[in-house]
């Protein structure tokens, strides 16, 4: 029996439609990010993983919408898009392979479909980005795009309500990794006519547009490149306060996630000017050194979860 049928057949999922959604769902979450799909699997307790996979899965095919195209055919899109999702909320049914498994994840985990509608209800902010002016223009993204879209995943490590304080270290959190995800992904965004770095942080760094988009390795540009990292690394620090927020059995998942951003981080600043031209990615060693000493951590914990219910 297979890692992921084990996963499906513990999370209930039998109907067959359902575990072929899902596990499609499954692969399209592992080719985004492998590390972080890996953790899932590794890491979460074996019922919680799939609905994981659906939630993330959800989040990427929304922004995939808003992301590409022309404008007036992603607007359509999404327009399309979240009458359907809503529909199918209020109906409880749906035909499509990437919402029938939202629902089965939402009918397990309630508040989930709350976190699917707050998404929904300011993801359009992404249609109409044209860059950032200034921080504050850039912290008001993130409370109304990057922010939601985080809580589909986050939402699903705690059970229950959440607990005081959750939200903002998740905040927290997402502040760092969309900081980082900006910057490492400069060279595609900028190739798509996007450039997600405030403009007053390019002016008080004495840095162009043109100097990014011609991949200029200049003092100024790597003063800018390290300032945003270290933005990144700031805020991923300071994120660990998730952590102590979640029930122990999903600590383990968290803190490699937090690692692997890290990890990255470190990456991005060794290649310093020439994230200009491509993304930065760790080291496979390190990536695994992360994963092998939290699944050893995830195992103590269940190993002694067992003996005490003996």
């Amino acid at each position: 029996m297979s890692m992921w049928t084990t996963r499906l057949d513990a999370a209930g999922i039998h109907d067959p439609q359902l575990r072929e959604d899902f596990t499609r769902q499954r692969a399209l979450v592992a080719g985004y990010k492998r590390a972080a799909y890996i953790a899932v699997l590794l890491l979460l307790p074996r019922p919680l993983a799939p609905h994981m996979i659906a939630a993330t899965a959800f989040m990427h095919h929304t922004d995939n919408l808003l992301d590409h195209g022309p404008l007036p055919q992603r607007a359509a899109a999404y327009a399309a898009w979240e009458e359907e999702v809503n529909q199918a909320i209020a109906t409880g049914t749906s035909d499509h392979p990437v919402i029938r498994p939202l629902l089965h994840t939402g009918a397990r985990h309630p508040r989930l479909l709350g976190h699917v509608k707050d998404f929904l209800r300011t993801a359009a902010t992404d249609l109409e980005f044209t860059g950032f002016a200034t921080e504050s223009d850039y912290q008001r993204y993130l409370d109304a795009y990057s922010l939601p879209a985080f809580m589909l995943v986050a939402g699903l490590l705690v059970p229950g309500d959440e607990p005081a304080g959750y939200r903002a270290a998740c905040r927290t959190y997402i502040d760092g990794s969309q900081r980082l995800d900006f910057v490492n992904d400069l060279a595609e965004d900028l190739a798509e006519d996007r450039l997600t770095v405030p403009q007053d942080t390019l002016v008080s760094h004495g840095v162009t547009r043109t100097d990014l988009v011609d991949a200029q390795d200049t003092p100024e540009v790597r003063a800018l490149l390290r300032h945003l990292l270290h933005q990144a690394r700031a805020d991923l620090a300071a994120s660990h306060r998730v952590i102590e927020l979640l029930p122990a059995a999903n600590r383990p998942f968290a803190r490699a996630l937090i690692a692997l951003e890290k990890a990255t981080v470190d990456a991005a600043g060794a290649k310093g000017p020439g994230l200009l031209t491509s993304a930065a990615r760790p080291a496979v060693p390190a990536l695994l050194t992360i994963l092998t000493r939290e699944y050893r951590h995830a195992r103590r914990l269940r190993r002694s979860r067992a003996e005490g219910s003996e």
